[in-house]
Parts: structure tokens; C-alpha cells; sequence
């Protein structure tokens, strides 16, 4: 079998003999050379021919998401970033994966010793994930993501500002959703494409808790819905997009005639926290008939199992197809369960979401 070979691209020596010592401890992975800059980066992705790179966000010369931008136009590679969790590390990153990136880790926190064996873990199975990934897809979505662009969504604030008590309505129908690897710019093309009266949505995408305030501030920005971070009692009204925090489990519960979101501060579900099981196995018990289940791309098999859960409570449910994913883990472990009614391109789950709501109106 051949190893992926991969290019460690980081401006702080020890970052660099950090990594190399990590993923050279993978008997499926070589590091065949590491650069201190984009520039000799560039030198020797000619030389060495690398499968994959890892990239430092912050680096001398040039930064790493324009050394990503021209990499990703001049010689399309998987790239993973290596990322600080603080909030502008968290925008930045985000930006990588809207410019190509497959996935992202972050930077080792200062008790890395007690953590090394997760870390170790998660960074070699993100590198070998991604040696697997076609990039022409994820050009593809950036592409598409690119022409649907509108200007940044601006409140009546910027006028006139002042507060006043929300009006509440109720739905009887909501949509929820799940994605790991390659789901933050999946969901965007989701969320973009749809019209502010869709039923309401919840989402749980495999996310540090300092990236999650960010991708929320980015997808509301961008959307004709209203995105933000979930909170714990608050309805679920339609127009409106909940986003799992970072750090919790998002559950949907019924209350009265409404439904509400509620945060849990359990422990890690399939590794992961939120976790799509957790969301998708309280839709099946809260909703049942009144919900519908999305499954996006994503590593793994997280939220398979509770989206069959939902199916057999009567939800009705997509998943990305395979053509379509940058990862086929979680979506094709929920197709092989038979979790599913349909699997469709991404470029079609919004129109299907607007097909349910229609029918749901009736």
C-alpha cells in the first residue's frame, strides 16, 4: 500500500517537528518534507509531489490563505489547516475552507501532553481522509458558493435602533440537519439557496466551540434566513436557522404547541460534541412525522443510526449523494442503514427542503 506523503508548511520550528513527529508515527503516512514558508513551500510541492499539505493560517512572507488561493488555482492539493482556537483564527480558518481547504485541526493547547492520544488520532485520520478527497469537488462547490454571493445582509439598526418584543409564531414542521468534513461550506450552499419562510432548522456540524459563533455570524450574513447559535428554551420559529454550539449537544424538545431548542452538556457522542445522533435521536422522539432529516458530508457514521430513528418515527429523509460529498461517511453510512427516502446532489437539497415545506403547508 502506498503511504500519503505529506508537506507540513509552518513557520515555528517546533510546530513543524511536532507534526512531522505525529504523522510519522502512522504507519500509512510519510512526511516527505516540511517548509517554513509558502515560498519554499511552493519549491518543494515541485520537488516532492506531495498527497497532502498542512497549513499554518499565520506564516512571514505570505499568509496561508493566499499561499491557499493560489495553490488551490495554480495546483489543486488537499490542504488541512492548522489552526489557533480563538475567534479570529476561527474566521480565517473558515476562510480556508471557503477557499478550498478539506478540513482543519487545531493548534495543540498548552496541557497537549494529557490530550496527545486524541489529538494524534484526529489529525492522522483528518490527513488520510483527505489524501482520499477529489478536490475537483471542492472546487466545485467554491465555485458554486461563489455565484450565489449577495451583499452582506444589514439590519433596520444601521437606521434606527431600538428593541421590542418578538412576535411568536408556531410551526408544526422543521428540518434538521447534520455534517462533519467539508458540511460548513455544504450547509452554506444549503442555507443560501433558501427563502426566509422555510420552516425552521437546526444543525449540528462537528465544530470547536470557538469556531461555532463565527460560522454562524457568516451564514447569517450571507442568507436570506436569520442564523445564529442556539440557546437553551428558545423556540424554533420558521425563517430562522439554529446552529449547535461548539461545545453542546443541540436536542429539539416539544413544549406545548411549540417546539425548543435544548442544550445539553453531556458527555462526547461518537467522539464528537455536538453530536448529530444526539440532535437527530431527539427529533425522532420530539417530532417524529413533523420533522425532516438532512444528512450532509461528513467522516465517519455520527447521526446515521438517530436519522434512522427518525425515519422509523415517520420523518422523512435526504442525504447527500456520493458524487456530490466531499466525504461519503456519515451520508453513506445513513443510505447503507436504509435511513433514507432520497439521495441527491447538494445542489438539490434545497429545492427538496422547499418541496417538504410545500407539502407540509397542505
Amino acid at each position: 500500500m502506498n503511504k500519503v506523503k505529506v508537506l507540513i508548511v509552518d513557520d515555528a520550528a517546533l510546530m513543524r517537528k511536532l507534526l512531522t513527529e505525529i504523522l510519522s508515527s502512522s504507519p500509512k503516512i510519510e512526511v516527505v518534507g516540511t517548509a517554513a514558508d509558502p515560498f519554499i513551500a511552493r519549491d518543494k510541492i515541485k520537488q516532492l509531489n506531495p498527497d497532502v499539505i498542512t497549513l499554518d493560517v499565520e506564516m512571514p512572507r505570505m499568509d496561508g490563505i493566499t499561499f491557499l488561493k493560489n495553490l488551490m488555482r495554480l495546483r489543486p492539493l488537499p490542504v488541512v489547516m492548522i489552526s489557533t482556537l480563538t475567534e479570529d483564527g476561527a474566521d480565517v480558518t473558515l476562510e480556508a475552507l471557503e477557499s478550498g481547504a478539506i478540513d482543519y485541526i487545531p493548534k495543540p493547547k498548552s496541557d497537549f501532553e494529557h490530550s496527545l492520544g486524541d489529538y494524534t488520532k484526529d489529525i492522522i485520520e483528518k490527513v488520510i481522509t483527505a489524501s482520499k478527497v477529489n478536490v475537483s469537488k471542492v472546487e466545485k462547490q467554491v465555485k458554486a458558493i461563489e455565484k450565489m454571493k449577495v451583499n452582506p445582509k444589514l439590519s433596520v439598526d444601521e437606521i434606527l435602533s431600538g428593541k421590542s418584543k418578538p412576535f411568536l409564531n408556531t410551526t408544526d414542521k422543521f428540518i434538521a440537519i447534520g455534517a462533519s468534513t467539508g458540511g460548513t461550506e455544504a450547509i452554506k450552499e444549503v442555507i443560501m439557496a433558501l427563502p426566509s419562510d422555510v420552516p425552521g432548522i437546526v444543525i449540528a456540524q462537528h465544530i470547536p466551540a470557538s469556531f461555532s459563533t463565527s460560522f454562524a455570524r457568516r451564514l447569517d450574513e450571507y442568507s436570506n434566513l436569520r442564523v445564529k447559535e442556539a440557546r437553551q428554551g428558545e423556540q424554533i420559529l420558521p425563517g430562522h436557522v439554529y446552529l449547535a454550539p461548539g461545545d453542546k449537544h443541540l436536542m429539539v424538545k416539544r413544549t406545548g404547541a411549540k417546539y425548543v431548542c435544548d442544550l445539553n452538556d453531556g458527555p462526547e457522542i461518537n467522539r464528537h460534541k455536538p453530536s448529530v445522533d444526539v440532535l437527530f435521536r431527539s427529533v425522532a422522539q420530539s417530532a417524529g412525522p413533523n420533522a425532516m432529516g438532512i444528512m450532509l458530508t461528513g467522516m465517519g457514521a455520527d447521526g446515521a443510526q438517530g436519522l434512522l430513528e427518525m425515519k422509523e418515527a415517520g420523518a422523512f429523509n435526504v442525504a447527500q449523494d456520493e458524487k456530490t460529498s466531499v466525504v461519503w461517511g456519515m451520508p453513506g453510512a445513513a443510505v447503507k442503514m436504509g435511513a433514507v427516502e432520497k439521495e441527491l446532489p447538494l445542489d438539490r437539497v434545497a429545492r427538496e427542503i422547499l418541496n417538504y415545506a410545500r407539502a407540509a403547508s397542505k
